[in-house]
């Protein structure tokens, strides 16, 4: 069942020289940028009494806009009660430390048991702010920070600043190989041709540029810091696997574990045992979608990364003297 929306308003002399789009969201902040730019491109929005279809033309100030559209309802989640660490939250944002085995939005296979049905349960009012206020994903075995908006001006603010590449995200991994130095990956990203739940670096795909420095070096795999400049679907484990050091554990792009020559029995189950890409978020610096103010945050790595770092530095270790670093 469809809810009919019709608004009214003037824009601001202030406005002028924005963007439609920009310029509708600020007088409309109970709806996000990107509903309103599919309105004003389904021909629901007319400037001065006539259809405009542009989202980027400018508008001079004075201007009287009307809008006359339709939401789909959208499909009912379920708030359920599961527990969520919260690193920091205030009337505006959620930021919290995911685990691994956690969905953040309902999907296919994925109807329920989400970060999305938690927050339902948490916060019942974010059921009103577009996708529940989630503005980046995690993958589900990747651990670590996510900024969720509580409010529709929150959450407009941060889709903004995303797309504008002004929240930076870095994240700990490890990859499979000896890498040499650090590095930045410039290829663009798109969905694989044939295996449909499989991303592959592609010519006509979106850009997306991951940039990583070496933090330690072992036998047979480097633990690395990377930091995001976009944030496609798999980027990182999609970008490390092309460049063939793909991400310990990571059973999509290839992340079988090396067994390096003369390794104990234990190192050896703790590496084909890590189910999980190797990967957690664990930095998160943006300024605040109200006050403006610059913040950042800081997940510990969990413990089974604490684990696996300490049974390959374990294993460097006792191998040093057969090494030619």
């Amino acid at each position: 069942m469809a809810q009919q929306v019709q608004l009214t308003a003037t824009v601001a002399e202030s406005q002028l020289g924005q963007r439609l789009d920009q310029a509708l969201a600020e007088l409309f902040p109970d709806y996000s940028r990107s509903r309103i730019k599919d309105w004003i491109l389904e021909d629901r929005v007319t400037v001065n009494g006539k259809k405009v279809t542009k989202p980027k033309e400018k508008v001079l100030g004075g201007e009287a806009i009307a809008i006359d559209a339709q939401i789909e309802e959208e499909a009912r989640w379920l708030p359920q009660d599961i527990a969520l660490d919260i690193v920091y939250e205030d009337t505006d944002i959620l930021v919290i430390n995911k685990p691994r085995d956690l969905v953040v939005h309902p999907g296919a296979g994925n109807p329920d048991g989400t970060v999305l049905n938690a927050l339902l349960h948490y916060y019942p009012a974010i059921i009103d702010v577009p996708r529940c206020g989630i503005v980046h994903r995690l993958d589900k075995d990747t651990t670590g920070l996510m900024v969720v908006a509580k409010s529709v001006p929150a959450q407009t603010h941060l889709v903004t600043a995303l797309q504008a590449r002004e929240i930076t995200r870095e994240y700990e991994a490890v990859a499979i190989g000896t890498m040499t130095a650090g590095g930045t990956v410039n290829e663009p990203i798109a969905r694989h041709s044939t295996k449909r739940t499989h991303m592959a670096v592609h010519p006509t795909g979106k850009p997306a540029t991951t940039h990583y420095r070496i933090m330690e070096h072992f036998r047979a795999h480097t633990r690395l810091r990377l930091r995001l400049e976009s944030g496609r679907t798999h980027q990182i484990r999609v970008h490390m696997a092309h460049i063939n050091h793909p991400l310990l554990g990571d059973q999509l792009y290839g992340g079988r574990p090396r067994l390096p020559k003369g390794a104990s029995e234990s190192f050896i189950n703790m590496l084909r045992g890590f189910d999980r890409q190797a990967l957690h978020a664990t930095m998160l610096r943006l300024y605040h979608p109200v006050t403006g103010i610059q913040m950042e945050w800081h997940a510990p790595l969990p413990q089974d990364m604490v684990d696996l770092i300490s049974a390959l530095k374990a294993d460097t270790e006792e191998f040093k003297d057969q090494m030619n670093w």
